[in-house]
């Protein structure tokens, strides 16, 4: 049984250079050739430790979640780290994200004294981890998908001890490409669709239950969707680079990010999810909300953190090049994360030392589930003092 401590919390500033050819992150964080981070960590309260766990999310902060606040309760050093881009990812770079993670793993070991860190990728975070330690590993990208410069290979990325992956998806692409709306005909006008594929049109003939040729139909219509976009940001890139001019960089609006059949259809892809319902409320109106998935970017974020045959951060292909040891933890009634991704990234795992496990019943958040955030706390707790990760 592991008593509850009180728990300090933090707040962490880092600064690093940083030699852009311009900045794309707004106002103090990311001007004057200067890299600003915000965190905050959390230590129980006359309780050392050696290790340190790292929370990371491309564009979000993680400090209001639970689980690691339980963490931090139950005896553990928990930072959340936020990137340059926290609470905006319009122009976010994920190679740049990864130089952000580095630069607090760096500090967690050379400034605060850890012996050990670990990575704790939840949600977004999860893919962001595996593609942080397989550059860590074994670093090879000196440029972003748009060709411009990013030293990851020559950074000496420090690698974590260890790689938790809760509640998390393959990639923000692999994310985009399930859930995007394939009824969109025209980019500029979202009232242009195929209404044979809207699936929140009450006069398209196809209707949950699904047909498996619907769904194929619909799969693919995803696909070619992202692929035009693809295609179009880079011409629109290759256009600016030959006018050469002091314009560099455009930003776009990607409409109708938020339908994916799993949704309206508990039958696809089972798991405990409510149906009708996602982790952002209504899916029929996130769908055209300003808060969905890739709503405001530009054309070099698209290409590296939304291109699903772009983006770097790719956690299937992360995962083949990283052997730290691995947690894969499903929740078993996720409502944001499709249910086959986490064992996809587990068998797409070459680390040596993995392990997979399900929590039945949670969902994304945990939220008014104490007991199933308590059986998860408690699975991270006892992996990783049995790799000695963790102060018993």
């Amino acid at each position: 049984m592991t008593t509850d401590h009180d728990v300090v919390a933090e707040w962490v500033h880092l600064q690093y250079q940083d030699h852009s050819a311009f900045t794309e992150t707004y106002g103090f964080a990311g001007n004057q050739g200067a890299v600003n981070l915000e965190a905050i960590r959390f230590r129980p309260a006359n309780r050392a430790s050696r290790t340190l766990l790292v929370f990371m999310h491309p564009a979000s902060t993680l400090q209001l979640l639970p689980v690691p606040r339980a963490l931090a309760a139950g005896g553990a050093h928990v930072l959340c780290a936020g990137s340059r881009y926290q609470r905006n990812d319009s122009a976010l770079i994920l190679e740049k994200v990864l130089l952000d993670l580095g630069a607090y793993i760096r500090h967690a070991r050379q400034v605060w004294g850890y012996d050990s860190v670990v990575l704790v990728g939840w949600s977004g975070g999860g893919s962001l981890a595996i593609a942080y330690q397989s550059q860590a590993e074994n670093p090879s990208i000196t440029h972003t998908p748009a060709g411009d410069p990013v030293d990851l290979k020559g950074a000496g990325l420090i690698p974590a001890d260890a790689v938790i992956f809760q509640g998390a998806h393959l990639s923000r692409g692999h994310l985009l490409a399930e859930v995007i709306d394939p009824s969109v005909v025209n980019e500029t006008d979202p009232d242009d669709r195929d209404a044979t594929l809207d699936l929140y049109d009450p006069a398209n003939p196809n209707q949950a239950p699904y047909s498996a040729e619907f769904v194929e139909r619909y799969r693919a219509g995803q696909l070619a969707r992202m692929r035009r976009i693809t295609a179009w940001v880079k011409t629109r890139l290759a256009e600016l680079k030959a006018r050469n001019t002091a314009e560099l960089e455009r930003a776009f609006v990607v409409h109708r990010t938020l339908a994916d059949p799993r949704f309206l259809d508990p039958r696809l892809d089972p798991n405990g999810r409510k149906p009708g319902w996602c982790y952002l409320g209504n899916p029929q109106t996130v769908n055209t909300g300003p808060v969905g998935l890739a709503r405001f970017t530009t054309l070099r974020s698209w290409l590296s953190q939304w291109s699903i045959d772009d983006s770097q951060g790719n956690g299937l292909q992360c995962a083949t090049r990283m052997r730290a040891p691995l947690l894969v933890i499903e929740n078993g009634a996720d409502d944001a994360v499709p249910q086959p991704h986490a064992k996809m990234l587990f068998d797409a795992a070459a680390s040596p030392d993995k392990t997979f496990r399900v929590i039945d019943g949670a969902t994304h958040y945990y939220a008014g589930q104490p007991e199933l955030l308590a059986q998860a706390t408690a699975l991270t707790r006892a992996w990783l003092q049995d790799r000695a990760l963790l102060d018993v």
